[in-house]
């Protein structure tokens, strides 16, 4: 019997169960593939004007992801500095693969948290109560709470140009079924669509035209505990770059 389940490693994933863990609770984190926990498939970069302050509230909260911004950034930039302080905001570009390490690593080694992988078919319900999972294998999960994070992977499909595959992101498998047992009991159901933008190697872009992106030559961090010396320094810094198309 757990007290919290979580369903899905994503970003809100780990916060909520890593919330439930400091609380004392009996928590666990069930995933497809492990080696996902933490993937940023749509963006790598972190904060922004519209998510800047999220991060900081998340900081303030005692979650991770300030801190593994902060780690595993490329490059740190405090935006419209040309403006009034109070539309300041910080971003950091992310290094997508050490980023997903970095938050697999930290919940793999927190003690009494369990980390499982598998396929969630469907939430166990009855009245009307959530009383736990129900793996695809047939193997039910007793818990006290079900938090559900699977965010695309739930009966998700990838379109590419006229094309429509039933897949989640980046080639991972989706859920068909867990959506399906939340209708049943009356949860209603809406599609949400999100882009992704091609990844290209950098080593076959001509960046002649291009207008340089530096970041900004001083020390700044999402969380309070970064100190100087656990980031890059400026001049280590991925330079970023500006296109039209």
């Amino acid at each position: 019997m757990y007290d919290v389940i979580v369903i899905g490693g994503g970003h809100a994933g780990i916060e909520a169960v890593l919330a439930a863990h400091r609380m004392g609770k009996k928590a666990a984190l069930i995933t497809l593939n492990i080696d996902m926990i933490g993937s940023m498939p749509c963006n790598p970069s972190v904060g922004g004007p519209a998510k800047g302050i999220v991060v900081r509230e998340i900081d303030a909260l005692g979650g991770l992801m300030p801190i593994a911004a902060d780690r595993t950034a490329l490059q740190f930039k405090m935006l419209n500095t040309t403006k009034g302080p109070g539309v300041w905001s910080l971003r950091v570009q992310s290094d997508k693969e050490e980023y997903k390490r970095f938050m697999k690593n930290y919940l793999l080694d927190q003690d009494g948290l369990d980390v499982i992988e598998a396929a969630v078919a469907k939430v166990w319900i009855e009245e009307g109560v959530a009383k736990g999972v129900i793996l695809a294998n047939g193997e039910r999960l007793s818990s006290k709470t079900v938090v559900l994070t699977a965010g695309t992977y739930m009966t998700s499909n990838v379109l590419r140009g006229h094309t429509s595959i039933e897949s989640g992101p980046e080639n991972q498998p989706t859920i068909n079924t867990l959506s399906a047992s939340l209708e049943k009991e009356g949860v209603r159901l809406f599609r949400l669509k999100t882009g992704t933008p091609p990844r290209i190697k950098m080593a076959t872009v001509d960046f002649l035209h291009a207008e340089k992106q530096p970041g900004t030559p001083a020390f700044y961090s999402f969380s309070e505990t970064t100190k100087p010396d656990e980031v890059l320094s400026f001049q280590e810094q991925e330079m970023c770059h500006l296109i039209y198309t």
